[in-house]
This record gives C-alpha cells, structure tokens and sequence, in this order.
C-alpha cells in the first residue's frame, strides 16, 4: 500500500507542534500500526531526518503505552490499542491523520509521545490495599460472591492507556478512576480504604486538572478493554457514599 500520512511533530513542550505531511510505500496490510511508524522512522533516519518519537512497549496490547489518535480516533478504527491495530483495517492510497493524545492534564513531551503520569499519581493516592503481616487471614478463606469478582475483574483489565480521556471531549478521566476504584471497593480486601481511597483518588483526578464527565460515553466507546460506562455511576455511588460517611462535602 501507498499512504500519506499526516503527523504531528512538537520538538518539545514549550514550542509550537504542526503537522508534517509523508509518503509512505510498500507498507503490508499484515504490519501493524506501530511497525508502519518503524518504517516511516528507518526512511527518515536514512534521510539525515529527526524520527517522529512515538511512545510504545510491549506492543502486544497489555501496557497501554502506544497512545495515538488516528484520524480523530483514540487508538484509531478498530476497538483495540493502537499496537494491535493492523493496516488491513487502511486502503491503500489513504491519507491518515496521527495526533497525540489531547489533554491539558497530558501535556507533550515530544511529537506524539505525551506525559501521562497524572495517572500514576491518581493511583497512588488510593490504589493499594493494607497489606497486614502476621495476622492476615489466608485471602482463600474469604468468599467473594460471582457477580463481585467478575465485577473486580472487569474493572482490573484497565491498562491506563488514557483512551478515555483522549476521547472525551471533556479530557475526563473519570472512566480510569472509576476502574481503579471500583475494582478494588468490591472486594473484601480492598474494604479497610474503601471510603479515603474514593474520596482521596476522585480529589487527585480533579487536582491534576482533568476534565469533568457528563456522561457522554465516549470513553467506554473507546476503550480497548470494555471498561463499562457503569463504572462512573458506581464510583459516583462510592463517593457519594464515603461523603456522608467522613461528613465531608
């Protein structure tokens, strides 16, 4: 396939970013997204030209770090992350837009790369659980009903990639929280820190300056995991929960 692909180039977060344009040939519709960049970068270093930085890890669609938007889509056409998305799912001849993440609270490091250790400070403020020694009870010994745990899990299968809030047009990162919380609330386990850790992660979402949610829906659209839209409203639930509990308002 030929393409032409637009891409965002930013040399580092204080100057202004523009879109270069390329042409790319030869590109197999078995590659993947992210080894169609490699190619565009092996042209460009053969060039004497800066590669376009772009971030990327396991590439098998478990860390979360290949944070792209494709033609106005987080992640691009397909319900997957962005290093399993394949170029079957392009014709040949197309022109494809790739941007960063776009997000106040995700600012540019460089071209598509962005920072998004707003989410690690989220998790942080509350995604752990007391971990006594000597007197713990075996975890075994301690039913979980179905529903809980399939729930938990469910919610355990965010990998932070930061679809949602690429999506949202709010830059909201409720989706990430709610999934952060809600698995671990569920669960005796996670009981001792059920109301701080709400309270505590929903107040560090909102001090890294993400948006607020109105429950557009674009988030769970786009997350590559089917974190459930229903995990906002439980969160709500939680929070509103922990409130009238700590009295706190």
């Amino acid at each position: 396939m030929k393409l032409t692909l637009r891409v965002w180039r930013q040399k580092n977060a204080d100057e202004p970013g523009a879109m270069s344009t390329y042409q790319v040939d030869d590109i197999s519709q078995d590659m993947s997204f992210l080894e169609m960049l490699d190619t565009l970068n092996e042209e460009l270093t053969l060039k004497g030209e800066d590669p376009v930085a772009f971030d990327h890890d396991c590439r098998e669609g478990i860390c979360g770090a290949c944070s792209l938007v494709i033609n106005g889509d987080a992640h691009g056409p397909e319900r997957t992350t962005t290093c399993q998305l394949h170029m079957r799912s392009f014709s040949d001849g197309d022109t494809i837009d790739i941007e960063p993440w776009r997000a106040s609270a995700f600012p540019v490091i460089k071209d598509l790369v962005v920072d998004r250790t707003a989410f690690d400070r989220v998790i942080q403020s509350g995604g752990y659980i007391s971990a006594p020694t000597g007197t713990a009870p075996e975890a075994h010994a301690t039913p979980v009903p179905k529903p809980d745990a399939d729930y938990a899990f469910e919610n355990a299968e965010c990998i932070g990639c930061g679809a949602c809030v690429a999506a949202c047009p709010n830059g909201s990162a409720m989706l990430f929280t709610a999934a952060k919380v809600s698995h671990l609330n569920v669960l005796p386990q996670g009981a001792p820190e059920r109301e701080s850790r709400v309270l505590d992660m929903v107040a560090t979402m909102d001090a890294e300056g993400f948006g607020g949610c109105t429950l557009a829906g674009e988030c769970a659209t786009a997350c590559p995991k089917g974190i459930p839209l229903f995990s906002i409203t439980n969160m709500n639930k939680e929070w509103l929960r922990a409130t009238r509990k700590s009295g706190k308002r």
